[in-house]
């Protein structure tokens, strides 16, 4: 058991490591001096008010599309459908906070949109569940194609009936349902996108912590995961625990559009989303699904895609977009070489 407890810390920080070295071989090959281009990014992103709110922000929506991943695969479920869950999300709550009274109150208007997306992102993910329960439709497939979906859904929609004219996003929402920045605030990550939804996200990982391993609905969630043949057998029902799961996993990345909609854009435009949602899947390998490894994990990437962005004048940034992938290759790579070794 110990030793199954030190494997699952020290893979994702070897996997890390060896990712780093190869990305500083790679550095060199440009011709371009690896410790400064670190260095650079160092000063770009934390060594900055602006730029550790570049990361900060980046990261809360992160740990959100991480957590849409990480509590279904703890019943074997890999939702690959956080983009188009975070896509439903950020509409239904931009567009919940266009229609809404403009005289309405924060303490209710700021409630009404992050339900908006929490319940769109649910509701979404949750036909993926259905679909794997009633028909047994492989959770992989229905998930990616409603990607598509919802990406052709929301498209339809913002061109044809809710684009402002002249433009490619929808109405702003009414200024009471916007979350405040840092910096309006507190002056911290001045200018930067930074906002308070990051508390947000903090306290939903610490919610899916308590109950997956602090109650016994999480004890039956995991239990399904494990060993779903013996749940049943002992009165689990693993139909319910794969629709709350999935259900919950959506809610948390339609939390994430509260992020980007409400703290940041202020509307629904085409293209917003970036496909971070795709990126929620490898900050939840890298974290083993655990929730809160997972904020260090969306912190590690957080710093990457912005770290990468700081330097972008001196090396492509995608090589940094390689170290993500680098480092969830080398994780899943070393977790099945652990696994060999403990069975042989």
């Amino acid at each position: 058991m110990m030793r199954q407890k030190n494997a699952r810390v020290l893979i994702p920080i070897l996997s890390i490591l060896s990712a780093l070295l190869l990305c500083t071989l790679i550095i060199m090959m440009t011709g371009k001096d690896p410790a400064m281009i670190f260095g650079k990014m160092a000063r770009g992103t934390l060594g900055s008010s602006y730029g550790a709110g570049q990361v900060l922000f980046r990261m809360t929506t992160l740990i959100l599309v991480g957590l849409a991943v990480a509590l279904p695969f703890r019943v074997r479920l890999f939702n690959i459908g956080a983009e188009g869950q975070l896509q439903m999300g950020a509409f239904s709550a931009a567009m919940a906070g266009a229609v809404l009274p403009a005289t309405l109150s924060s303490f209710f208007a700021i409630p009404i949109c992050i339900l908006a997306g929490m319940l769109a992102g649910a509701l979404w993910a949750l036909l993926a569940g259905v679909l794997k329960v009633r028909f047994g439709v492989n959770e992989v497939i229905s998930t990616i194609m409603l990607n598509f979906i919802a990406q052709g859904v929301t498209g339809y929609l913002l061109t044809y009936h809710f684009a402002l004219p002249s433009t490619v996003h929808t109405a702003p929402v009414i200024a009471a349902a916007t979350i405040p920045s840092f910096g309006l605030l507190t002056g911290w990550f001045a200018n930067s996108p930074a906002n308070l939804t990051s508390l947000l996200a903090l306290t939903a990982a610490l919610l899916f912590q308590t109950l997956l391993f602090q109650s016994r609905f999480g004890f039956e969630m995991r239990a399904t995961g494990l060993q779903p043949e013996a749940a049943r057998y002992g009165g689990i029902n693993a139909g319910m625990h794969t629709l709350t799961a999935m259900a919950l996993g959506g809610a948390a990345a339609g939390l994430g559009a509260t992020n980007i909609v409400l703290g940041y854009k202020h509307y629904y435009e085409a293209g917003m989303t970036g496909g971070v949602g795709f990126a929620g899947i490898a900050v939840a390998l890298l974290a083993g699904a655990h929730p809160l490894w997972l904020m260090l994990s969306a912190l590690f990437f957080g710093l990457l895609e912005y770290g990468g962005l700081t330097v972008n004048a001196y090396i492509p940034k995608d090589i940094f977009m390689m170290i993500e992938a680098i480092t969830i290759l080398l994780v899943i790579t070393f977790s099945a070489y652990g696994k060999r070794h403990q069975l042989s």
